[in-house]
């Protein structure tokens, strides 16, 4: 104990001076056992980590299904073969809680009437290309007018209704994502809680609509489920089709809607159907994946790092959508650091958590149970550092390393010993729109919150967000072993820091 404790001091210090450790103490034991774990992360394993996640078996690991559990035991099989201990409830390493979810079982079908010189024409639309069918949508078709209700808003309070004067009962709406105002932070702010995609389909629903087109063509399990209501997400070219033939141009309108803050609504004069082939579970349930390498001091054990990224994906929609960037990458950096810190002869003085997050896609369901039921208090929390979609590009970047230097130069004295990456830094600011992150959910309770990315891109290697596309050949393995090899040396000396204030 004594030695590994030497070596814990030697490699702070090698890193405080950005010099390698291997020049520091050339004949230390320890640093050569240190080492050989440092290089024994390797691209190979995390592209396995991330290709297990991204496999069919799990369906996209939609939160509160059963094949999502499944990728959560089997998060948890790897802490437990490592010796990391369970950290969830009951002495488990899951953390449950409630996760209503729908289950897609096609792709649906969605086509555009119109008449042209006195016949009735039929546009068909194909997924992937034209639309994604809606993850909450209910099951079932409808066949109505289809209606442009701009932002879909109705607010009172800021005296602005896309359904003004408008009758879209038993019609299918046409709705934009985000909300007109682009102004200042608090006027923005009493904006936010009309731009929930939660909020929009309601709204719909309760000015009496059947259906709902939304201009977004992206998989979401962020949505409502309305019994009844169809709707489905679709690309910018089929709104411009339904558009044709009105005078006016989807783009003009939306800007006009912005320039003005007064709605713009129009009738479409066309008819589109909706199929959906979907089913309802209000019972479902998810987890957080909890493992905790506890502390050596009597003391700075009771303090805890947290490293984590949601486990979740988007799903399955007649088709798997992979999620392998977003964010079987994330996990599979965290886990290859959490190997290595298992099996690291430098043991940490405060602990070290690995928080795997559910709900994530589903509306941050799993960072806001966290963070309510939190295993150390928030007093506690050294910083929780989150990693999102961190598998493609040539560089590094820690988020929030500008507003805590303290933690910052861990890494960046990593990174300049070992790494040798462009690496950047920001500050950690407030968000006052729609949280994206589960950092945000973390930033808003009151913890510290950073997060590890990674910049630049890699020619001829695309980038796919909510895309049945985004697949493990949309990985950078080189980037993902160095952002593992970065946790790992930064992680081990944030938490042998003993002059670490605040």
């Amino acid at each position: 104990m004594k030695r590994f404790a030497a070596v814990a001091g030697s490699v702070l210090l090698s890193l405080t001076c950005s010099t390698p450790l291997v020049a520091q103490i050339p004949n230390e034991p320890g640093e050569q056992a240190f080492m050989e774990v440092f290089h024994s992360i390797s691209s190979h394993d995390l592209l396995a980590y991330a290709e297990e996640m991204s496999a069919e078996k799990y369906r996209g690991r939609l939160s509160g299904t059963a094949e999502y559990l499944r990728v959560a035991d089997w998060v948890a099989g790897l802490l437990r073969e490592w010796g990391i201990r369970p950290a969830g409830d009951d002495g488990g390493y899951l953390q449950m809680f409630d996760m209503p979810y729908s289950e897609v079982f096609s792709t649906g079908e969605l086509y555009m009437e119109m008449e042209s010189g006195g016949r009735t024409m039929r546009i068909d639309y194909l997924f992937p290309r034209d639309y994604y069918p809606g993850t909450n949508s209910d099951s079932g078709t409808v066949t109505a007018e289809a209606v442009y209700v701009g932002y879909g808003i109705t607010a009172p309070d800021l005296g602005y209704d896309d359904y003004e004067g408008l009758d879209v009962a038993g019609k299918i709406v046409v709705i934009d994502a985000g909300v007109p105002y682009e102004g200042d932070r608090e006027t923005y702010a009493r904006w936010v809680p009309y731009d929930y995609h939660q909020m929009k389909l309601n709204t719909a629903r309760s000015h009496g609509a059947a259906g709902l087109l939304y201009a977004s063509k992206i998989a979401n399990p962020n949505t409502s489920f309305n019994e009844g209501f169809i709707y489905c997400h679709i690309d910018s070219h089929v709104v411009d089709h339904l558009f044709f033939g009105t005078g006016k141009t989807h783009a003009a309108v939306i800007d006009e809607i912005k320039r003005t803050l007064r709605p713009a609504s129009l009738a479409l004069g066309k008819t589109v159907t909706i199929s959906a082939d979907n089913v309802r579970h209000s019972d479902g349930r998810s987890a957080n994946v909890i493992g905790l390498i506890e502390g050596s001091d009597p003391v700075l054990k009771h303090e805890v790092i947290i490293v984590g990224g949601h486990l979740d994906g988007v799903g399955y929609l007649g088709e798997v959508f992979p999620g392998a960037l977003d964010n079987a990458s994330g996990v599979a950096n965290i886990l290859g650091a959490a190997k290595a810190l298992a099996l690291s002869p430098v043991g940490p003085k405060r602990s070290i958590m690995f928080l795997f997050i559910g709900g994530e896609e589903g509306g941050l369901i799993g960072s806001t149970h966290y963070t309510r039921h939190a295993v150390f208090p928030k007093e506690r929390t050294v910083v929780f550092f989150n990693l999102d979609m961190v598998g493609h590009g040539t560089g590094l970047h820690v988020g929030g390393g500008l507003t805590y230097p303290r933690i910052y130069r861990h890494f960046e004295a990593a990174n300049d010993a070992y790494l040798h990456r462009p690496l950047g830094a920001s500050e950690s600011r407030s968000s006052v729109g729609r949280p994206r992150s589960d950092g945000v959910i973390f930033q808003r309770a009151g913890f510290r919150t950073m997060s590890i990315g990674t910049s630049g891109s890699v020619p001829g290697i695309g980038t796919y967000y909510h895309d049945p596309r985004d697949r493990i050949e949309s990985l950078t393995p080189e980037i993902m072993e160095d952002a593992a090899k970065l946790l790992f040396v930064g992680l081990t000396n944030l938490a042998n820091d003993t002059g670490l204030r605040f």
